[in-house]
């Protein structure tokens, strides 16, 4: 079928500074580190709006809010991190502010969003077709319905 799609991005430059570590990796990624992140979201429709768009980009507002309050000064940390004792005494002391997940990385936080986007904003008009997130122009990862 025919369709339009859109994308909104929130580049680097949103200052969406996380940090976080993958402490199963065998690699540097263990170790605590963090990206000014950014994310692109495509949504998609078969018809337009009363104003000729597929979603009013100026209604996003409390898609930007959520990516702020997850990523904007956190930190990051998967649930069976062996070491998650130290991350919340680290929150306890005013340290840093604590964002516990299921998993971190780029894959992880785009499914996060797309579950976000699609809950907030797909009806019978509108569906989020993917999430992309990134670290920098050279690490990214995609979810979505493909």
């Amino acid at each position: 079928f025919m369709s339009y799609r859109v994308i909104k991005t929130y580049g680097n430059d949103t200052g969406l500074s996380c940090a976080f570590r993958q402490w199963k990796a065998d690699s540097h990624c263990n170790l605590i580190h963090g990206y000014a992140l950014g994310f692109e979201i495509t949504f998609e429709s078969k018809t337009l709006n009363d104003k000729n768009w597929v979603i009013d980009f100026g209604d996003l507002g409390v898609l930007k809010d959520f990516l702020k309050k997850s990523f904007d000064h956190t930190t990051a940390v998967a649930e069976d991190d062996p070491n998650l004792i130290e991350f919340t005494n680290l929150e306890k002391s005013g340290m840093i502010n604590l964002f516990i997940m299921k998993n971190v990385g780029c894959e992880a936080f785009a499914q996060l969003v797309y579950d976000f986007c699609s809950t907030t904003y797909d009806d019978d008009r509108v569906k989020v077709v993917s999430v992309r997130c990134f670290e920098h122009g050279a690490n990214s990862a995609v979810f979505g319905n493909f």
